[in-house]
């Protein structure tokens, strides 16, 4: 291991699993950046750092006794505030634990050292995707919102459902219902009762949806944008989105963020013409 991971620790530094007690340091922690941290904070907000809610742990990198960094280590693996020394430690850390995860994501400055460290044992990447502008928008949006965007109700689940599917195999490159759709299902249906998911629905038929995966009181993460394949490239998805924004910042929260690939430049002229602006950087590793 010595050789895979260089010690770069000081002799009073520490790796150790958060607990419900280390709460309000790591969301100090994670209030640095909550737009950046809202998916960590998020994690937190609703589990309390009680290991059987996470599904998984949070690590914390300590020196002198005070938290400098954290690693959300569960289905995604994800740095927060990482220095090197705390990148090391977390790599050394996911290895000997024999971690087993779906992707590696976060700010491109702590992804990409901590993916070199993990790539040669966890690797290759089935889908790498080294660099993902990071968009925020948190104030009026910059095109007129389509007014017929709503929130999904819950005995649409059946008509959103085909939507989130065919969605999920387009954007992360794997059938969401391989082994059983059970947990998929689940997952689609929290998020209509959460009021976290949106759409255009007519006639039937889902014209735009998306969702926010994540939220807190300062921040939300938009996913899962998809427009029937019939209405691409018509300007639709535009006002859907802009609607949306409106919608969550008035119900949400006040900063909505969301990444995106660099190369799919129809998307990023959508986000650009709503309004957002790019505030940092991401990289993710999907395994």
């Amino acid at each position: 291991m010595s050789q895979t991971v260089p010690d770069r620790r000081s002799a009073l530094s520490e790796v150790r699993a958060l607990e419900p007690a280390d709460k309000a340091e790591l969301c100090a922690l994670l209030d640095r950046d909550p737009a950046v941290n809202v998916f960590v904070r998020h994690r937190v907000d609703t589990t309390g750092l009680h290991e059987g809610l996470l599904g998984g742990r949070i690590w914390g990198y300590h020196e002198d006794g005070v938290l400098v960094s954290a690693c959300h280590a569960g289905a995604n693996v994800v740095p927060v505030e990482a220095t090197p020394a705390a990148i090391d430690a977390f790599a050394e850390r996911l290895l000997i634990d024999d971690h087993r995860a779906a992707s590696v994501v976060g700010p491109r400055e702590q992804v990409d050292p901590l993916w070199r460290l993990l790539a040669p044992h966890w690797g290759p990447a089935r889908s790498p995707r080294p660099v993902q502008p990071f968009l925020e928008l948190n104030g009026p949006t910059a095109t007129s919102p389509d007014l017929r965007l709503r929130r999904v109700m819950i005995d649409e689940f059946e008509l959103l459902y085909p939507a989130c599917v065919a969605m999920f195999r387009e954007e992360v490159g794997v059938d969401p219902e391989a082994g059983g759709a059970l947990n998929y299902r689940a997952r689609v249906s929290q998020l209509i009762a959460s009021g976290w998911s949106f759409a255009i629905i007519e006639d039937d038929r889902v014209l735009f949806k998306a969702e926010v995966g994540a939220a807190t009181a300062q921040a939300c993460q938009i996913q899962g944008v998809w427009v029937h394949p019939d209405l691409r490239g018509t300007g639709l998805s535009a006002g859907a989105l802009a609607a949306m924004v409106d919608q969550v910042r008035l119900l949400i929260a006040p900063i909505v963020t969301l990444y995106v690939n660099e190369r799919n430049v129809p998307a990023r002229a959508l986000y650009e013409r709503v309004g957002f602006t790019q505030t940092a950087t991401f990289a993710s590793y999907l395994l």
